[in-house]
């Protein structure tokens, strides 16, 4: 491989150049076989990689956008659910008032169809009771006149007639005093 010079030089060294001229041939032929073969297939392979990167990243870029377009879209229509909604509620608590006037309505109609009833039916007992008490009175009166006189006056169309008469103007005194007040 390498001789020692013989002469002149101690440990100096010199390459054969048969070894040299190998070695720039095999030099020559594995730069031309990276040249032809391997450094263009690594330059695609590169680029593949640099095309499949940024592809990488312009689809990521494309589904972020889509995501965000998507999320306004889903917050529009929550938006418009949420408005939808309210309005729902507002139309229930309207309608339920509604009802509830309705309702109030209704029981003031029932209450006063009642009361005035009450009123009839007690007006009804009123003059029933006046009726009988009159009758009642008239008898006594009769009974008792008849006492203090001494004789029976019950049963004379005259002495009834005369009862009902004083009965009805003690109830005009008492109509005009009550009127007066």
């Amino acid at each position: 491989m390498i001789h020692a010079a013989e002469e002149g030089g101690a440990g100096i060294l010199f390459p054969i150049w048969q070894e040299m001229l190998v070695g720039a041939i095999a030099f020559g032929l594995l730069c031309f076989v990276l040249m032809k073969f391997v450094f263009p297939r690594m330059e695609k392979t590169f680029e593949a990689r640099v095309d499949a990167i940024e592809g990488g990243i312009e689809r990521a870029e494309r589904a972020q956008e889509e995501a965000n377009q998507t999320l306004q879209e889903y917050r529009q229509k929550l938006a418009a659910a949420q408005d939808e909604a309210a309005a729902i509620r507002d139309e229930a608590r309207a309608t339920a008032e509604a009802g509830k006037e309705e309702i109030l309505v209704s029981a003031r109609e029932e209450a006063n169809r009642i009361i005035a009833a009450g009123h009839a039916q007690a007006e009804a007992s009123r003059q029933q009771l006046i009726r009988e008490l009159r009758s009642e009175v008239g008898n006594l009166a009769v009974d008792l006149a008849g006492k203090i006189i001494g004789q029976r006056l019950a049963g004379d169309a005259d002495t009834t007639a005369t009862v009902d008469q004083f009965l009805a103007e003690i109830a005009d005194e008492t109509a005009e005093t009550s009127g007066a007040r």
